[in-house]
């Protein structure tokens, strides 16, 4: 049996329209979304939607579904109005009629490229529209949106995607799957499908969340599922995904303030041929709280004994153990090194990337002429920063030459004063409370003045 087509709404652009009408309800009331136009204007814009939806070849209801209260007092910021239009092919009525099978074919493609096209929207600034097309022939609607990133044969809507991904968890989310929310009962009460870019903390509570949604195509932070509805959100992983490389999530780990990434990973390494992936197989990534300073389980274990596999065994002393060390740290960033990767996607923390590569056996071993010299700084520079190696450097228990030179700059610069007998190897809370000083006199506050230098802190430091 075919999916009903969702009933069209009655839509008002935030700023496309200038009519008197619009422009007295855009200063009263400028959150709301709902139809306030004159009875004439009103009128054409429920004709155009009329015609919209015979083109497709379905039949929607004279008069569109009035909005609900909750709906209408929304702020435009959290979850958005989302009308969609039904199934088509790419470019609309008029194009190439779309090759689709009762077996939902799907075409092959990797997690980096589903975030690369979802990126390219968001760049763009595609308008929202439910019967517009882009020019790639993709619907400029939440499900079009979706049907683009995921190179679908054409439009689907949120009463289809579904039949071109398989069912997860929580749990098991990962950069290029989707959360969708369908309403069979009334599919323009909430139905909505957003692309999921990666958790942004520790606590899985909030999410970067790629999607189509007024006033045009955007990427921002969510709470997980969504703002409205979130128990009726449905995660899915695209049934035509390959490789292991997902090279594109976007962890937490910021240094407040000072507008830098923790480590996404952009390098997909080596992609499969055509092989599914296996959504709870053993490649699932245990995330990025599981590494890092202060981190002690049993993957941090499995991470240093697949780094050893990969010639990382000169960086360990003792172990690989399931307290998180340098030894870790260096291992793992030799590894992001061999794969041709830079700057903050070759910190020395694993990603989805960088542990997708290690258990598949995919990528490039670490080569035997990449041991690093101790105390002398890795090339690339961690993070873009010259000199800069890792916050791994400044925890308590370090002990290292680059917490006495950054004890010596701070005295430069006029903040020694929490020293008692001068900087020296082993980090002390003098040296914090010396760097919270000087991160305090760049306007930081709160978590941003922490006294850890990340990077930021570290060029201004030294600049």
């Amino acid at each position: 049996m075919e999916a009903r087509t969702p009933v069209f709404e009655e839509f008002d652009p935030v700023s496309d329209c200038d009519c008197p009408g619009c422009a007295h309800w855009q200063r009263v009331l400028p959150h709301s979304r709902a139809g306030r136009h004159p009875a004439a204007h009103r009128a054409l814009l429920l004709a155009a939607a009329a015609s919209t939806t015979v083109v497709v070849g379905h039949t929607a209801p004279a008069v569109a579904a009035p909005h609900t209260l909750d709906r209408q007092l929304v702020p435009a910021g959290d979850e958005p109005q989302t009308p969609q239009g039904g199934k088509a092919p790419l470019h609309g009525p008029g194009g190439k009629p779309a090759k689709l099978s009762d077996g939902a074919k799907a075409p092959l493609t990797t997690r980096a490229e589903i975030i690369k096209r979802a990126k390219k929207w968001v760049a763009a600034k595609v308008p929202y529209s439910m019967s517009r097309y882009w020019s790639d022939g993709y619907r400029q609607d939440c499900s079009g949106f979706v049907s683009m990133a995921w190179s679908l044969p054409g439009n689907e809507w949120t009463g289809s995607l579904g039949q071109y991904g398989v069912r997860i968890s929580k749990e098991d989310l990962q950069p290029g799957d989707i959360l969708l929310f369908h309403n069979p009962a009334d599919p323009e009460k909430g139905s909505h499908v957003v692309i999921f870019g990666g958790w942004t903390d520790y606590k899985h509570t909030h999410y970067i969340a790629y999607e189509a949604a007024p006033p045009h195509a955007r990427r921002k932070t969510t709470p997980y599922a969504y703002w409205t509805h979130s128990d009726r959100y449905v995660a899915y992983r695209y049934k035509g995904l390959t490789g292991t490389g997902t090279g594109t999530g976007e962890g937490a780990g910021k240094e407040t303030g000072e507008g830098e990434g923790a480590g996404k990973e952009t390098g997909t390494g080596q992609q499969g041929a055509g092989k599914p992936e296996d959504p709870k197989g053993p490649t699932v990534y245990p995330g990025r709280a599981h590494f890092g300073p202060g981190a002690n389980n049993k993957h941090v274990t499995r991470l240093g004994r697949l780094l050893v596999e990969r010639g990382a065994g000169r960086y360990y002393t003792v172990g690989p153990g399931p307290r998180w060390s340098e030894a870790d740290r260096r291992a793992t960033q030799a590894f992001q090194l061999a794969q041709g990767w830079q700057g903050q996607d070759a910190d020395g923390l694993p990603g989805a990337g960088t542990w997708a590569l290690l258990v598949s056996g995919a990528g490039k071993d670490i080569p035997a002429e990449a041991a690093v010299t101790p105390g002398v700084p890795e090339q690339p520079a961690s993070h873009g920063v010259p000199g800069y190696p890792g916050r791994a450097m400044f925890r308590p228990g370090a002990d290292n030459e680059y917490v006495t030179r950054l004890g010596e700059q701070l005295t430069k610069k006029g903040f020694g004063r929490h020293y008692k007998t001068g900087p020296n190897p082993r980090w002390s809370e003098a040296d914090r409370r010396a760097v919270e000083d000087f991160q305090r006199t760049q306007g930081w506050r709160g978590g941003a003045a922490d006294g850890y230098p990340g990077p930021e802190t570290w060029r201004r430091l030294f600049s």
